[in-house]
């Protein structure tokens, strides 16, 4: 059984990548029965300045990672998301190539969801793990 609202296709959301989302270069990759995923370049845009993947640009990805997938779970006519908490522990840190979330969801409640994300690099290893709550808002 799907946690979402509607049966998405990864292939509804080839276009939502907009502003800050954008500009660090965040795709939306795939959605499954109960996950998310996106990446994230580690560039210029994304880099801190000794050259490691900033940890801002980390809860950017987490954060657009989560909220996007809290939205697919609820009726658009009738609520929308908001952030109300993110909370990040960086493990690792990286240089290049791309890091990828997967954010899981702890809670999905009629006000709120509480999503796990996790951070990995190119090998597959942790980078950040990440607790995002949303908030479920009437419109």
């Amino acid at each position: 059984m799907s946690i979402w609202f509607k049966n998405y296709k990864i292939e509804d959301f080839k276009d939502s990548s907009i502003n800050i989302d954008a500009h660090l270069g965040i795709e939306f990759l795939e959605i499954g029965k109960d996950f998310f995923k996106a990446k994230m370049p580690v560039d210029k845009r994304t880099k801190q300045p000794l050259g490691l993947l900033h940890g801002g640009a980390s809860c950017v990805l987490a954060e657009s990672t989560a909220s996007f997938a809290a939205f697919l779970t609820i009726d658009p006519r009738k609520k929308t998301v908001v952030g109300l908490n993110l909370n990040a522990n960086h493990i690792k840190t990286t240089t290049s190539g791309y890091v990828f979330a997967c954010a899981k969801p702890l809670h999905i409640g009629k006000s709120t969801s509480i999503w796990d994300v996790k951070i990995t690099n190119n090998k597959d290893e942790l980078v950040s793990n990440i607790t995002f709550t949303a908030m479920h808002k009437d419109l």
